[in-house]
């Protein structure tokens, strides 16, 4: 984010880290049952432009680039070539045309790297385009009201629609972000804040987990394949099983048909925070981990929520523990979707 935003963010309370405007507790009860507008500085852009730039992403990426429609919106991963994650991203193209790729902030540059090794002689050009947009969250039962206000047409889900001052993509039924021009962030922020409650960062990770949306950060790097972090439910829609090869693509495909995935993503309370990455433990595995946390924020009814990746049959039986066999136990809560 540029600092003009940050220092308007400040001025607004915006906690240093960007976590809270003041009133955390407050916050996720907002997120839970209103209508809430967050700043997302943990998120970055990465600009793929150029002719064969959906060519380019379709030969690496786990879904279809290559027929992504105008207005359409993508989740998709970026594998190792034995098939781990390394990268999530959200995928839609910006106005003129070129592709826009919404993953965390953390790993930008390091994927941004990785994807130029593999530009040789394509006609594509990638940069990271951070700065080019501010991304704005919004979410509740009056969102779809304050996108009019802002001259806009209610996009579907995966859709992403222009209006006056930048775009908006919309992820599920609830949640939307904004791309916005940085000139008229601010505006555009206190038109939102008419109907919407401004929250930080925690709140918006909770979102996302109440979703069962996986993001991959430094900390799950080479951590799961996409089916790990149930990127084949159609809820989740992050991989194609038709498109073609990619890196690891043999492996994901060999999950999907020749073999059952025995580690699944799950939702799950637990007592405190810890970092994406945690292991997680159970009596049947015993010392060696049988899987990891994906997300953690503070959840509205006290204490913490996460998605975390673990395998099938201890969560069957009902007793995971948190980074250590006789770690704290993880009381496991239901997704929005069937896995």
């Amino acid at each position: 984010m540029s600092q003009d935003w940050n220092d308007f963010l400040s001025r607004q309370g915006a906690s240093p880290d960007g976590e809270h405007f003041g009133a955390a507790a407050d916050e996720l009860t907002a997120a839970r049952s209103g209508t809430v507008v967050a700043p997302l500085p943990d998120f970055g852009l990465i600009r793929a432009g150029g002719e064969e730039a959906a060519s380019f992403l379709h030969n690496l990426l786990t879904n279809d680039v290559k027929n992504l429609a105008p207005d359409a919106v993508r989740f998709a991963g970026l594998c190792t070539a034995k098939g781990r994650l390394i990268a999530s991203f959200h995928i839609w193209h910006d106005r003129n045309d070129d592709l826009l790729l919404m993953l965390s902030a953390d790993i930008v540059p390091g994927i941004l790297k990785k994807l130029s090794m593999f530009v040789l002689r394509s006609k594509v050009k990638l940069a990271d385009a951070t700065a080019e947009r501010v991304l704005i969250g919004l979410a509740g039962s009056a969102a779809e009201a304050l996108i009019l206000d802002l001259g806009a047409q209610i996009p579907f889900p995966l859709q992403a629609v222009p209006f006056a001052d930048g775009q908006i993509v919309r992820l599920d039924e609830r949640r939307f972000v904004l791309a916005v021009e940085p000139a008229a962030a601010a505006t555009v922020w206190q038109r939102l804040c008419a109907k919407a409650r401004p929250v930080g960062s925690a709140a918006w990770r909770w979102l996302e987990i109440a979703a069962g949306q996986p993001r991959i950060v430094a900390g799950t790097q080479e951590a799961f394949v996409p089916q790990m972090a149930n990127f084949e439910v159609p809820a989740v829609g992050g991989v194609s099983f038709t498109k073609g090869c990619y890196p690891g693509q043999e492996i994901v495909a060999r999950a999907q048909y020749l073999g059952k995935v025995k580690r699944r993503m799950y939702r799950a309370r637990l007592e405190a925070p810890v970092a994406p990455g945690t292991h997680v433990y159970a009596p049947e595995t015993g010392d060696q981990h049988c899987g990891g946390v994906v997300s953690v924020a503070p959840a509205p009814e006290g204490r913490h929520e996460c998605l975390v990746v673990v395998q099938s049959s201890c969560a069957e039986a009902g007793d995971v523990r948190l980074g250590a066999p006789g770690g704290p136990r993880l009381d496991l809560l239901s997704l929005p979707y069937t896995v």
